[in-house]
């Protein structure tokens, strides 16, 4: 089965939405990490989520989504770009084992318990101009779920009325978003209607539609192919389906990228790690990569530093 999104409007109504399912994104970040089954969820969750959102994005960059945790998830980042390739990582507190999780542990116990959990988002483009930073979003947690989260962000940072349904287990993360457009969204109504008309319409097409989206339960939702669904759900409503998109799980880690962090470290304590251990090995935590650096390759890394800086070293000067 392949990851698919599939965009859809009601027509004559201000309402679009979406459909994901991401079974072969999923099972390749699960193949390089073991979470506890809670964990899972709210991670495969948060990548469903960071799909729907992603495709309404039209920039040339990447999407990071981010949950800073103050219970026993400290960190869960989903990244998703314009090409909806993604990848995805959770980090558990030091000392926080596997077992120690339940498997019905909430949102609020693993990630909210002292009421600092935080929700960020970071939109970072590709072609960024000389000053220009990324756009970065940062609200407390709002909400029991990460479906629930991520609707009062979008109502509070995009004054977007926006529903979402997300489910995850081992083998698939799906999930539905459905979005109020505003009066002036390109959707077609009758041309005599008045504003006052037009709005009534609005609101009782976004009602109905969120009525008949809140039949969906997550049992469903887990078990149905998103055609099925799609039918399902709104089979009385005249709906128009666009072109399928297909996300794909895809890392960007590199050899560069990651010398680069240890010259962020400083010399001293690489010099100082590379004594102790021998060399060093790193893993990626997005693909499970590794890579390993021994005294030569770190030594390299400060020189090549160094010259970049156009400052001599004892092997070019004098020459």
């Amino acid at each position: 089965m392949s990851d698919t999104l599939q965009k859809f409007m009601f027509e004559h109504a201000g309402v679009r939405g979406e459909l994901v399912e991401l079974p072969a994104t999923w099972q390749q970040i699960l193949s390089t990490q073991t979470y506890p089954a809670a964990v899972k969820t709210l991670l495969g969750e948060l990548l469903a989520a960071a799909a729907l959102l992603s495709s309404n994005l039209k920039f040339n960059g990447t999407m990071i989504m981010q949950i800073h945790g103050d219970g026993p998830i400290k960190l869960m980042v989903v990244e998703c770009d314009g090409d909806l390739n993604m990848r995805a990582t959770a980090k558990l507190r030091d000392g926080v084992t596997a077992s120690s999780i339940a498997d019905n542990a909430s949102l609020t116990e693993l990630i909210h318990a002292h009421g600092q959990g935080r929700f960020i988002i970071t939109l970072d483009p590709n072609d960024k101009m000389p000053g220009q930073h990324a756009y970065q979003g940062i609200v407390p947690l709002d909400g029991d779920s990460i479906a629930t989260v991520i609707e009062n962000y979008m109502m509070r940072s995009e004054q977007l009325d926006t529903k979402i349904w997300l489910a995850a287990n081992d083998q698939v993360a799906r999930g539905m978003l459905l979005q109020k457009l505003p009066m002036s969204g390109g959707y077609e109504t009758d041309p005599e209607m008045t504003p006052e008309a037009k709005a009534e319409h609005e609101t009782e097409s976004w009602n109905r539609a969120i009525s008949l989206g809140g039949t969906l339960k997550q049992e469903e939702l887990l078990s149905t192919d998103i055609d099925i669904l799609l039918h399902r759900l709104f089979w009385e409503e005249t709906i128009r389906v666009f072109e399928p998109q297909h996300p794909q799980f895809r890392c960007t880690c590199s050899r560069e990228k990651v010398g680069d962090m240890l010259k962020m470290l400083g010399q001293p304590e690489i010099n100082s790690a590379v004594a102790e251990l021998g060399k060093l090995d790193i893993n990626c935590d997005f693909c499970g990569k590794l890579y390993s650096f021994d005294p030569v390759d770190c030594t390299q890394l400060f020189i090549a530093a160094t010259l970049s800086d156009g400052i001599d070293t004892p092997s070019v000067s004098k020459h």
